[in-house]
């Protein structure tokens, strides 16, 4: 069962980082677009419109697989003197942690993108609605909060920290 979840998640944390390099392609180009054309002086409009929704994409897109190898930062000036058992529940514990904190992420941008919606909220030049971003923002928070709580339930049941490869 957990290596179903596994699959799974991990079939969502590459769709998750998929569209956040597809964001980074996007954002790369509206850059490079609009530098061209302030040279020129004629800037694309609203520019920072789009850079600004597409970085959302682009750090929260990829968040999940950032914890998913082991990417975030991490204190390790102890865990020499620690037993393995001691840094495994720190491990577990930190997993845990921050699977509520993106939880907790999640839910607060979700609140926020309900209220973007009902007052029909956007940005300034383009009037791109900031509650279909604040959602995506949601949902990939959502899976990260996953993909930490499930390497929590991996360390806890079969020992193996996905991001070290471990089969302890």
């Amino acid at each position: 069962m957990l290596f179903i979840l596994r699959k799974l998640a991990d079939g969502l944390i590459s769709l998750s980082a998929a569209l956040g390099a597809l964001g980074l392609i996007f954002e790369v180009v509206i850059i490079l677009m609009d530098v061209v054309g302030r040279s020129l002086g004629t800037p694309i409009y609203g520019s920072q419109d789009m850079t600004t929704m597409g970085m959302v994409i682009v750090v929260f897109g990829a968040m999940a697989l950032c914890d998913r190898q082991g990417g975030h930062i991490s204190v390790d000036l102890f865990e020499r003197s620690y037993s393995v058992l001691v840094n495994r529940l720190i491990d577990v514990f930190s997993a845990l942690l921050g699977a509520v904190i993106f939880l907790g992420i999640a839910y607060a941008v979700n609140e926020s993108a309900k209220i973007s919606t009902m007052l029909n909220l956007s940005t300034n030049l383009l009037r791109l609605p900031k509650g279909l971003f604040q959602n995506a923002l949601s949902i990939f928070a959502l899976l990260t909060a996953v993909g930490m709580f499930l390497r929590a339930l991996e360390l806890i049941v079969s020992k193996r920290d996905v991001r070290k490869g471990d089969t302890v």
